[in-house]
């Protein structure tokens, strides 16, 4: 058989076993690597979003003169719960790239405070992935931050 009758007929991409499941998927990614040095933690997810936790640590902060995460882990934060919330979208985990990334601060989280980043993929075409989504310290209607960002999704069957 070819190589593209094979990617054709192959079920979708899900190296964790069975349907795709982000809690299954956020122990193993969420563990690792920046993720999991960061310590995000898996919070909730719905059919286009997923939202995660930054926990504050003090090796996290970015002026000493206050207690507020810098604002480097906060868009590590956002990219992930972006990609994750794509995943979530897809209903399946696939190679995603991040294109485009805008993260606007509004305001600095409270001292001591995580940071919940939560976001939503709202468009999906054959390549591309659309995300929006806000990061709060406890108040989502009080905003730290807003993103927005375009992502590459790519097919693992043309990988090769």
């Amino acid at each position: 058989m070819s190589k593209s009758a094979d990617a054709a007929t192959s079920p979708p991409m899900n190296p964790f076993g069975g349907p795709f499941d982000p809690t299954v998927l956020s122990r193993w990614v969420l563990t690792r690597a920046h993720p999991g040095w960061l310590g995000l933690r898996y919070r909730d997810h719905g059919a286009d979003w997923c939202e995660l936790e930054l926990p504050w640590r003090a090796d996290l902060v970015g002026d000493e003169s206050r207690a507020v995460l810098a604002s480097g882990p906060i868009v590590s934060l956002m990219d992930m719960a972006a990609g994750m919330a794509i995943w979530v979208a897809c209903g399946q985990f696939r190679p995603v790239a991040t294109l485009d990334l805008r993260v606007d601060y509004i305001r600095p989280s409270r001292d001591h405070a995580a940071v919940i980043g939560r976001v939503t993929c709202y468009r999906r075409t054959r390549s591309a992935a659309f995300v929006r989504g806000s990061a709060h310290d406890g108040d989502p209607a009080d905003p730290v931050a807003e993103m927005t960002g375009v992502f590459m999704t790519l097919d693992p069957a043309r990988m090769t």
